[in-house]
């Protein structure tokens, strides 16, 4: 594994991913509009989380590439409508203009991909395509917190793998890596089919 360096601090777990996050004004400032103005509960998951922390460890710059999209993931049985996930998502555009916002309430999301009703966001999340995107951040009451299903060593160590969920087909993820373009801008990552 290949720590990131951020002020002396060796990113290796769940802590150091916070510190690391916590040392990103962009990404404190995307994760304090979603706690004050996303749905109760709110994470930001995927490239938000992944591509930061690809850039860092190659040595690129993590706000060099604007995002095309900042996954904002809850998980509400209550109201899994999507105009729900539609008026958050105004609110965010309105707090924060100019940003690619998408608001998902994962409670609905099983009917998309076949799967069986997700239990919890972290459930949720497990049924994601890649390890190294299976996570989220949100600013809580203690400040940065993580949400790992699968765990961050393939986030830390530059690899792609599909999440058990996906591993009986893998094509599905190697067409998400080619689509973009992830070998291109991460030479060094490894893509791993199971």
């Amino acid at each position: 594994m290949t720590p990131i360096q951020t002020n002396n601090d060796r990113m290796r777990d769940a802590a150091g991913l916070a510190r690391f996050i916590h040392s990103q004004p962009t990404m404190m400032s995307r994760l304090g509009s979603v706690a004050a103005h996303g749905p109760p509960g709110a994470w930001i998951g995927a490239g938000f989380l992944r591509n930061a922390v690809w850039d860092a460890l190659t040595g690129r710059d993590p706000d060099a590439t604007p995002p095309t999209d900042l996954d904002v993931v809850y998980y509400d049985v209550a109201d899994a409508s999507a105009a729900r996930d539609a008026a958050a998502r105004a609110r965010l555009e309105a707090a924060a203009p100019g940003l690619p916002w998408e608001v998902t309430n994962q409670a609905r999301m099983h009917d998309r991909h076949g799967h069986a009703p997700y239990q919890d966001l972290a459930d949720a999340l497990a049924h994601w395509p890649e390890t190294a995107t299976a996570i989220a951040a949100r600013l809580g009451p203690g400040g940065v917190e993580i949400l790992a299903p699968h765990g961050l060593a393939d986030l830390l160590s530059l690899i792609a793998r599909p999440t058990p969920a996906y591993r009986a087909r893998p094509a599905a993820m190697l067409a998400r890596v080619a689509a973009k373009g992830w070998a291109a801008r991460w030479p060094a990552l490894q893509v791993l089919a199971r």
